[in-house]
């Protein structure tokens, strides 16, 4: 298995490219995008250049990982020869649903399919293909190149042969995978959304201010970065998309988003991307939060 596509080229997409192609694995990075895979092509460089600052890997090394690298525009010319599939464009059923019809009549009957979704159903996904034993979700953590988790997520249907496969392949890539079931949310985010939406929810109710209750967190949870950074980081809209997919999956108001989450993605506040969410990004440092606007 040496021959890899990767679908999407945003934050995940190229990163998961990243780190197959600094493996010695030929990546296909595919995107409707061409100024997207440009984008994707440079972030994968800049990132390269600073492990070659910090003595991580060699100029040698870089340039070989890049040479790993291709870019294609169309998934059928983007797929053709390839071993494995990785799927990581927008957090959008409908979206993932197309690609992964496509993928099904394009692909090698051979080719495992695999998605990066953070939060929609692999047997759900896994249904509009003709053999769904051969789809399976894998999880990335965000950085790609620096978080070594991977969610290795079984479908209803998914095959023994097609996990253990992902699961070996993910630990040659240096990551530690973990295998589990399909259920909303999976782990990470089933675990870790109720506690970023419970922390807007005391934001909301006005406990404490943004600054303030991430203190809390870092300081008296040893958290690396309290729960309104990391938000920021994540993006409030994909924070908000995996609340409703969950919302909705378990019908269970413990998942209900917060409404000032709510209002703040629908003012365009998601985060880092956007410049603005519970802090201010403009200047490329955190500044005053922005949010209070939407607590009145």
């Amino acid at each position: 298995m040496k021959n890899i596509a990767v679908i999407g080229a945003g934050t995940m997409g190229n990163g998961i490219a990243h780190v197959f192609a600094q493996n010695g694995f030929k990546v296909k990075l595919i995107d409707v995008n061409e100024l997207a895979l440009k984008r994707g092509l440079q972030t994968i460089t800049n990132n390269l250049d600073r492990m070659v600052a910090k003595e991580k890997i060699s100029t040698e090394k870089k340039d070989e990982t890049l040479g790993n690298i291709s870019i294609f525009t169309a998934i059928k010319e983007g797929v053709e020869d390839t071993s494995l599939v990785v799927e990581a464009a927008t957090e959008n059923l409908d979206l993932k649903l197309k690609i992964f019809k496509e993928l099904d009549s394009t692909c090698a009957h051979s080719t495992i399919l695999a998605t990066n979704t953070s939060s929609i159903s692999i047997t759900q996904i896994a249904a509009v293909t003709s053999a769904p034993e051969r789809v399976i979700g894998m999880h990335f953590m965000n950085p790609v190149p620096i978080m070594k988790l991977v969610e290795i997520i079984r479908g209803y249907n998914t095959s023994d042969a097609i996990t253990k496969t992902i699961m070996q392949l993910s630990k040659t890539l240096g990551k530690i995978p973990v295998e589990v079931n399909d259920y909303p949310g999976f782990v990470a985010n089933r675990i870790l959304m109720p506690m970023l939406n419970e922390s807007i929810e005391t934001l909301y109710n006005g406990v404490a201010g943004v600054e303030e209750i991430d203190t809390v967190m870092k300081l008296g949870m040893v958290h690396p970065m309290g729960p309104l950074q990391l938000a920021d980081f994540i993006g409030l809209d994909v924070c908000l998309s995996i609340l409703n997919v969950m919302y909705n999956g378990f019908k269970n108001p413990k998942y209900a988003p917060c409404p000032l989450l709510v209002n703040m993605v629908n003012a365009g506040k998601l985060g880092v991307k956007s410049g603005e969410g519970f802090y201010d990004y403009s200047e490329n440092k955190k500044a005053e939060n922005v949010s209070k606007q939407f607590l009145n």
